[in-house]
């Protein structure tokens, strides 16, 4: 690799690693950037879920310490987004790019409209940190889970969405368990990417060591900051992501 990709990558995974700690969507970053250093999409598509995996371990680790995250709540919440990341990483379809884009944009608006509408409950949920699961929310991550296992991208947001409006979280302990459940699933397909070998691992691990930088710094700022603060990176991330996708930028 030539000497300003190193930089570039670790930058981007700092970048990455910050936002999706604190909100989702850091992939929007690091992809365009392995493709720019010259990775097929569907090898930059797998060796981004180093970086994922590592950041979120980072997350993982310092929200436990931090008595934030239910560990016990988020593991039943993942087994759903793990089978479905598993059937959602070895998806072998040809997909309308653009149309998926438009999509995921038109999501990302109705949850920014969600978030004005009903601000009090993505600041206090219905039981703090106390979130259930029934046969809809299992259907929720299962549908979320097979999303993240394809293409990564957003997922932290529809994960928030679904842990505060289904769940019943808000979004100080919404976060760690949103963590919690993409390290679990990322596991499962980062190996489905390994095993067909579409992981480039210099770039992933050099990527990944920016993305734990910046993950260890958004943990620090969650725990200190708390639900207001993640609410308000939340619309900043929801209206870039949503320009991004309908092609204004």
């Amino acid at each position: 690799m030539d000497w300003y990709v190193y930089p570039l990558l670790i930058a981007g995974g700092f970048a990455c690693g910050f936002i999706n700690i604190l909100a989702g969507s850091g992939s929007l970053i690091t992809l365009p950037i392995l493709i720019f250093i010259g990775l097929p999409v569907n090898v930059a598509n797998g060796t981004n879920r180093v970086a994922i995996l590592l950041q979120n371990l980072v997350g993982v680790m310092s929200f436990r310490r931090s008595g934030m995250l239910n560990l016990r709540n988020g593991l039943a919440l993942a087994v759903p987004a793990i089978i479905g990341a598993i059937l959602g990483a070895q998806i072998a379809v040809n997909l309308n790019e653009k149309a998926m884009q438009i999509a995921v944009g038109g999501l990302m608006i109705v949850m920014l409209i969600t978030m004005f509408i009903e601000p009090r409950r993505w600041l206090e949920g219905k039981g703090g940190n106390t979130g259930s699961m029934g046969i809809w929310q299992a259907i929720i991550f299962f549908l979320m889970g097979i999303y993240g296992g394809f293409i990564q991208a957003g997922v932290g947001i529809f994960l928030l969405a679904g842990l505060v409006l289904s769940a019943g979280y808000n979004l100080k302990f919404a976060n760690p368990v949103k963590v919690l459940i993409i390290l679990c699933f990322t596991i499962f397909a980062l190996v489905i990417f390994i095993i067909h070998g579409q992981v480039q691992w210099d770039a992933g691990l050099i990527l990944a060591a920016g993305s734990m930088a910046g993950a260890a710094v958004a943990t620090k700022l969650a725990v200190k900051k708390g639900s207001e603060f993640v609410r308000v990176l939340l619309v900043i991330v929801l209206i870039v992501t949503a320009a991004k996708m309908f092609g204004l930028f």
